[in-house]
């Protein structure tokens, strides 16, 4: 199968991309119209979108805990023990500052949400 264009030769492809590669590389916008450009984050976005959460920091609240638990974790994850969940986690390659908390909580417990076990692991991080 050709992944290549089909409207313009090989050559002339190879051309457009020798004169747009250090216009990619600058990290400059690319866009001549500045409304085209993504918007810096604010300062009320979620903490999820400066990278992972974990259940040490002081700020992490039981939502945002539960925002990045449950990128990971699907609901066919639960109800499950926290032995179980960080097999899963491991699984889907998950942070280990995100799994290795996990090891904390009662082994003979079982959550049946994401929002249960982000709790748990809140309250378990402030003892």
């Amino acid at each position: 199968m050709q992944r290549g264009s089909d409207r313009l030769s090989v050559h002339r492809d190879e051309e457009m991309k020798h004169e747009l590669r250090d216009l990619l590389r600058s990290g400059r916008p690319t866009r001549t119209d500045e409304w085209h450009d993504p918007e810096p984050s604010a300062d009320d976005d979620p903490e999820v979108a400066g990278g992972p959460v974990t259940p040490g920091r002081a700020t992490a609240s039981v939502e945002t805990l539960r925002l990045e638990l449950a990128r990971h974790l699907g609901r066919t994850s639960f109800p499950a023990s926290p032995r179980e969940l960080m097999g899963v986690l491991r699984d889907k390659h998950a942070p280990d500052v995100l799994v290795e908390p996990l090891e904390r909580l009662p082994h003979k417990a079982r959550y049946s949400t994401a929002h249960e076990l982000a709790e748990a692991l809140v309250r378990a991080g402030e003892r």
